[in-house]
């Protein structure tokens, strides 16, 4: 059966919804997504799931969401269904429901402006209401499990073994065979750098994948963080860097370490909860991890059904802006100090 049309007859049967229209809507990275709008205009996002999707972790992210919404995190409302389940499954199709962001969009175009504070203040209040999470209070964890040499090493030695067997080809496989033969020469250089971050880093619960696509703005007000993961303990510091150090507000112009503290010291108003020293060593833990990855270039090899033209810009991009970013660390590292210190 036609998947709009399963939705379409899931809606009203487990969730009181009477669309009046299912189309479909944005692009998940593994879901399948719609939009349903019902008689009077009110609209729903729906997330359908592939199959073998693992339905506790997928929970467990949904209940996330929730607790950091009851914190007053502008988190949209999960639609629970009429026995009270987060996710419904009917017809070989598992789908979730929750509030349509209407006037917003995602942050992919980058950071500027009030967006910069406005973006901080939103992750710092997201972080302090995870910091009372059930799974643990925030810990100390040691910077190397932030930011793994040996494991990237061990990680882009397979890649390149994988490439040189000619496991994949095409123009974007060649490029992301080149940038890890660069990231793998880089390491010596990256460790170096890396030396540079405290002995231990904050860990918490967080929202695990805090990327552009993730943020929903109106305007340059934050109206939506959405697509959390299951609560796992990871360093804060590596959150607030990966959203506000995104590459496409990176390489959108020049100004970005003044945007970077001005993200950074909103954050520490709404969040002050959070040492100075993890706060410090954000720029040095968003390039360090970045550094250390093997995604996008692994993509070819290990989801080539994964590699669209969005992702092939996305990794480029990627590549650019971490070398600017470490060229620039000082300059960042001076801002942050000055409005910390």
């Amino acid at each position: 059966m036609n998947e709009v049309k399963v939705v379409a007859d899931i809606l009203p049967r487990s969730y009181r919804i009477v669309p009046t229209s299912v189309i479909h809507g944005p692009r998940g990275t593994a879901t399948r997504n719609y939009l349903a709008e019902e008689h009077g205009g009110r609209r729903w996002f729906v997330k359908a799931y592939p199959p073998g999707i693992d339905f506790q972790g997928e929970q467990e992210a949904l209940r996330l969401g929730e607790f950091a919404r009851s914190s007053g995190v502008p988190v949209p409302a999960v639609r629970r269904s009429r026995d009270g389940e987060l996710i419904v499954t009917a017809e070989g199709t598992a789908v979730s429901v929750s509030e349509y962001v209407d006037g917003a969009h995602t942050a992919e175009d980058g950071l500027h402006g009030r967006r910069w504070a406005a973006v901080g203040e939103s992750v710092g209040q997201l972080h302090r209401a995870l910091a009372r999470h059930p799974a643990g209070p925030p810990r100390p964890v040691p910077a190397s499990e932030v930011c793994d040499v040996e494991r990237a090493r061990r990680r882009l030695e397979r890649l390149l073994a994988q490439y040189e067997r000619g496991a994949a080809g095409g123009e974007f496989a060649a490029w992301a065979r080149q940038a890890t033969v660069e990231r793998f020469a880089a390491l010596p250089r990256v460790a170096a750098m890396l030396g540079g971050l405290p002995p231990m880093l904050t860990a918490q619960i967080v929202h695990g994948d805090l990327a552009s696509p993730n943020v929903l703005l109106r305007g340059e007000e934050v109206a939506g963080l959405i697509d959390f993961r299951p609560p796992h303990h990871r360093s804060a510091a590596w959150e607030l860097g990966r959203i506000v150090l995104d590459p496409r507000t990176v390489l959108a112009g020049p100004d970005w370490p003044v945007g970077l503290g001005e993200a950074v010291t909103a954050y520490r108003e709404a969040n002050p909860g959070l040492p100075v020293e993890d706060l410090l060593a954000v720029p040095r833990a968003a390039v360090g991890y970045m550094a250390c990855s093997v995604y996008p270039m692994s993509e070819p090899v290990d989801n080539p059904d994964a590699v669209t033209p969005e992702l092939e810009r996305y990794g480029r991009a990627r590549h650019t802006a971490m070398d600017l970013i470490a060229e620039r660390l000082d300059e960042a590292e001076e801002v942050l100090r000055d409005r910390l210190t």
